[in-house]
This record gives structure tokens, sequence and C-alpha cells, in this order.
């Protein structure tokens, strides 16, 4: 299927999204609650004992990404979701309601409506959505538990994957940004029960000078051998722009601001 997604595959998406917040909500409150965590995973055979952050948990969980941002300024992401030779696209739209979102009160829609996501937090929303659509497909994939998944993703942050220097382009100008990379499943005791997904690789790039920090999520599937240049499926959210929203008309007798010109400037990008 080509082009922007129909109303049943976005439905499926939101609902994808939705049933994996409880998991995310439990990845987030690993990085911040490192004992809650433990506790509740008695099977990873911690001893009680605080473990550090790793700089990707805090980059990706704990960083304020949307600092600086305006009240009432959408950002807008592109999904592209590539298994030839089928292709769907989405727009995700991530809208700051309050200025930096100190209230972290920002919402994420899809073509579906809002999502669900787990509230109250410092860092960019679309990366927990991202990451919640990669859990649910990938129960849906394997028929695995979505904790299971979560947990490898959790992992593979708190193992301390590098975090390297690159270069994005904002607006024809190249902007500095940072790279993590990891691959949960690659070293899985129990790979062998979804081999295509043994070296599927995450990519996260953020750059301060791209309004909201995210530059790139994507994950890929690579094809037989290990082939990246060929994967079986890619998914890439990317930045495409921000605007700021017009201010809502006033309630009926309240006095109101004079109007723009007809012709004047009503948004930017």
């Amino acid at each position: 299927m080509t082009g922007v997604c129909a109303a049943s595959a976005c439905v499926g998406t939101r609902a994808l999204a939705m049933r994996g917040a409880a998991a995310l909500a439990v990845l987030v409150l690993a990085v911040t609650m490192p004992n809650a965590a433990q506790a509740a995973d008695p099977a990873s055979g911690a001893s009680g004992a605080t473990a550090p952050i790793a700089p990707a948990e805090k980059l990706l969980f704990l960083t304020p990404h949307l600092q600086g941002v305006a009240s009432q300024t959408e950002l807008d992401y592109s999904l592209v979701i590539s298994a030839p030779p089928d292709k769907q696209t989405d727009r995700i739209r991530v809208l700051v309601a309050s200025a930096g979102n100190v209230n972290g009160d920002a919402t994420v829609s899809d073509a579906s409506g809002t999502v669900q996501l787990p509230a109250n937090l410092p860092c960019n929303p679309v990366v927990l959505y991202f990451l919640e659509r990669d859990i649910g497909e990938m129960e849906q994939a394997t028929g695995g538990q979505r904790r299971y998944f979560q947990q490898r993703v959790r992992l593979a942050l708190a193992a301390g994957p590098a975090i390297t220097d690159t270069t994005v382009q904002l607006d024809g100008k190249s902007v500095k940004a940072r790279k993590v990379v990891i691959q949960p499943y690659l070293h899985d005791p129990n790979a062998q029960r979804f081999p295509k997904f043994t070296s599927k690789r995450y990519t996260f790039i953020f750059a301060d000078g791209v309004p909201g920090g995210v530059s790139l999520l994507r994950t890929d599937v690579p094809g037989d051998n290990d082939d990246f240049a060929h994967p079986l499926k890619t998914e890439t959210l990317s930045y495409e722009g921000s605007l700021h929203k017009l201010t809502p008309p006033p309630a009926h007798g309240t006095p109101s601001s004079p109007a723009a010109p007809p012709n004047g400037p009503r948004a930017s990008r």
C-alpha cells in the first residue's frame, strides 16, 4: 500500500501505540526509579542497589527536548514504513501546549487522532510514541510478550551504548547532532524464536538545533545475511518542521486583539 496510510491501518497503528503505553511506562520507570524497576523484575537478579542511569537513557527519556519551544507550537514528523514493495506514510504531530513543556502536557497525534502516552515526562513524547509502536509490532509479528521486548530495549540502552557525534541538515544547514545505535536482540538467548529480528537495529538521532530535539528515529530489519543495504523492513520517523498555532478565539463578550491583515502571515514553518 503506497501513500498516506488508510483509515483502517491508522486505527490499527493507534491501537498498537495505546496497548504499548503500559510497557513504555515500565521502561521509563526503570530509567527514573531503578529500585522500583528491579523490585518489579526479580528475574533480573538485581541486588536492590540503585543502578546508575546510562547516558543513552538520559538522552532519550530524561532530557527536556522541548525546552525553548513556544506554547501552542506543533512539531511535525514524517513516519515512513517501508517493507518492499509496500510503503506507508503518516504525519505525526506533537502539540506543545505549555512553553517549553513546563507542565508536561505535550500531546502526540497521528492520522487516527490523539495517542495516549505516559504523561509528565521531560522528553519529547514522540520518542515514546515511536518505541511503543515498535513494541506492539514486535509482539504482533512474533507472538511474544510486549514486556519482554520492552525489557530488551531497556537493557540495550542501560548497557551504555556509545553516543557519537554526527550532523543533520536543517533548512539547508548542517546542525550538530548526537546518535545512539542499539541492537537489543543481537545476543538475546531467546533470539532463535524470532530469527528474522535478531540483528534488528535501532537508531536515534537528537540535535539541540532541531525544535523538539528529535531529528530521526529509525529501525531496520536487515535482509538475508544481515544485509542492511536491502532491509526487509525500515521504519523512519523524521522531523519535518514546526508550526506556531494561532491563539484560540476569545470567548463571547471578551475583547479581542485587532485582526491581522487578510494577507498577513498566519503561521511559520
